[in-house]
C-alpha cells in the first residue's frame, strides 16, 4: 500500500489538500472524482515528505468531545442539516486529529450511512460510550438531547480528573523540587565546604561525617544512582504492563493512605454518571454495563462491574456484586439498592455521581490542605539538616576561638 498527496477543487469550490493511501494512483484518482471532486495534482508521498504520525496516547481529551458535542448541538438547534454541521465543526475544530475524524464522518453519512455506523469507523477517536448514545439519539429521533447530555457528560468527566491529577501532582512537583535541591546542595554546596573543614584540622561532629559521606558517594557515584532510578522506572513501566502487576497496582491505588479515597470516590462518580447516561439513553443493563466498565481507570473497579454484568445476566440485581466486590463505598451499594427497588435507578444513579463529583472535590482540597503544610515541613527538615551539618563545624570553632 502507498500513499498518495494530492490537492482538489472539492464540490463546493474550496481548495483542499490530503492524503490517501492506496495501490496505485489510478485508485487514488477515481476515488477523488467519484466524490466530485476536481484533480489539480497528485504525487506518490517519500521518506521526506511522508506525514509523520506521533502516538502519544489518545490525542482526544474528554474537554475536546464536549466541545464538540456542545458546538454539535447549537449547529443542529439552528436546523442545520448533519451533513453541514459536519462540515462546519471539521472545519472550525481546533484538534487536527478530530478534525480529521469528522470529515471522515461526514464522508460516510454523504454516502448513506447512519451517523452511529459513520462514528465506529473512527471508533479510536470517538468512545464506544459517544457512540451508542448516538445510535439511541438516532433510533428515538432526539439526537440533539443526546449531545446536550453527552456535552455535560464529558465536561463533568474532564472536571473530576482534573481535580484527581491537582491531588497527584502537586506532591510530585514538591517531591521533584525537594529532590534536585538536595542534588545541588550533595553536589556544589557541600563539596565546596569539605576544603574548609579539612584545613580546620578538627575532629568534625557525626552528622557532618555522614553528610560529607553522603556528598562523596552522590558525586562519586552519580551514574550508578541514575542507572538504579532508570531500573525502577522501567520496572514500573513493565509491571504496569503485566496482568498480574496492574491488578497488584490496581489494588495498590484504592489502598494508598489519603489518595486511595479519592481514587474509590473518583471510580464511583464515574461508574455513576456514565451507567445513568447510557441507561437513560435505552442502552439494555447488560451492555451498558460493559461499556461503562471500560471507561474505568482503576483495573480493580473495572473488573467489579465485569462480574456484575455476569451476575446480571444470572438474573442477580446490579446490587449484589456491588456490594460484595467491597471495592465501592457502602452508599454507592445502598442507593443502587434503592433505585432498583423503587424502579428509578437511573435518577438515583445520577444524584449518586453528582455527590461524588463533590466529595472528590472535598477530598482534593482537603488533600492538598493537609500535604501543603506537611511536604513543606519534611523539605525544611532534610534541607534543616544539611545546613546544621555545615554550620556544626564553624560553630564549634567559632566557640573555641572565644575561649583563647
Amino acid at each position: 500500500m502507498n500513499s498518495y498527496s494530492y490537492l482538489v477543487i472539492d464540490k463546493q469550490g474550496k481548495e483542499k489538500k490530503g492524503t490517501m493511501d492506496a495501490a496505485n494512483e489510478d485508485i487514488v484518482k477515481a476515488f477523488l472524482k467519484a466524490e466530485g471532486n476536481l484533480l489539480i495534482s497528485i504525487s506518490p508521498q517519500n521518506i521526506f515528505t511522508k506525514d509523520i504520525q506521533i502516538n502519544l496516547g489518545n490525542p482526544i481529551k474528554p474537554r475536546d468531545l464536549s466541545v464538540f458535542c456542545r458546538q454539535f448541538v447549537s449547529i443542529l438547534s439552528a436546523g442545520v442539516s448533519i451533513i453541514n454541521a459536519l462540515d462546519m465543526l471539521s472545519e472550525q475544530t481546533e484538534n487536527k486529529v478530530l478534525s480529521k475524524a469528522i470529515k471522515n464522518v461526514q464522508t460516510s453519512v454523504e454516502k448513506g450511512e447512519t451517523l452511529a455506523d459513520a462514528m465506529i469507523a473512527e471508533k479510536k477517536i470517538f468512545p464506544r460510550l459517544l457512540i451508542h448514545m448516538v445510535e439511541a439519539g438516532e433510533a428515538s429521533g432526539d439526537l440533539e438531547t443526546v449531545f446536550e447530555r453527552m456535552a455535560e457528560h464529558f465536561e463533568k468527566d474532564t472536571k473530576l480528573k482534573a481535580q484527581v491529577k491537582k491531588a497527584m501532582i502537586y506532591p510530585m512537583v514538591v517531591g521533584c523540587v525537594a529532590i534536585i535541591v538536595i542534588f545541588v546542595m550533595m553536589l556544589v554546596v557541600i563539596p565546596n565546604f569539605v576544603g574548609i573543614f579539612q584545613d580546620m584540622n578538627m575532629e568534625l561532629p557525626a552528622m557532618t561525617r555522614m553528610v560529607i559521606g553522603m556528598s562523596d558517594f552522590v558525586k562519586g557515584k552519580w551514574f550508578l544512582i541514575l542507572l538504579v532510578i532508570a531500573f525502577a522506572v522501567f520496572g514500573f513501566y513493565l509491571t504496569k504492563k503485566s496482568d498480574t502487576g496492574k491488578y497488584f497496582l490496581g489494588r495498590l491505588a484504592l489502598k494508598l493512605p489519603l489518595f486511595g479515597k479519592i481514587i474509590t470516590k473518583s471510580n464511583s462518580s464515574r461508574f455513576a454518571r456514565t451507567l445513568s447516561t447510557l441507561l437513560t439513553a435505552g442502552i439494555p443493563m447488560i451492555e451498558a454495563l460493559d461499556i461503562t466498565a471500560k471507561t474505568l481507570d482503576n483495573v480493580i473497579a473495572k473488573q467489579v462491574l465485569f462480574t456484575a454484568k455476569d451476575d446480571v445476566i444470572k438474573g442477580f440485581p446490579l446490587s449484589n456484586p456491588i456490594r460484595v466486590s467491597g471495592v465501592f463505598p457502602p452508599m454507592v451499594c445502598q442507593m443502587i439498592k434503592i433505585g432498583e427497588e423503587s424502579g428509578n435507578l437511573e435518577s438515583m444513579l445520577e444524584k449518586l455521581a453528582d455527590y461524588y463529583d463533590e466529595e472528590v472535590k472535598i477530598a482534593t482540597e482537603s488533600l492538598t490542605a493537609v500535604l501543603e503544610p506537611m511536604i513543606i515541613v519534611v523539605l525544611a527538615l532534610v534541607v534543616g539538616v544539611l545546613i546544621m551539618a555545615i554550620m556544626q563545624p564553624m560553630m564549634s570553632m567559632y566557640t573555641g576561638l572565644d575561649n583563647l
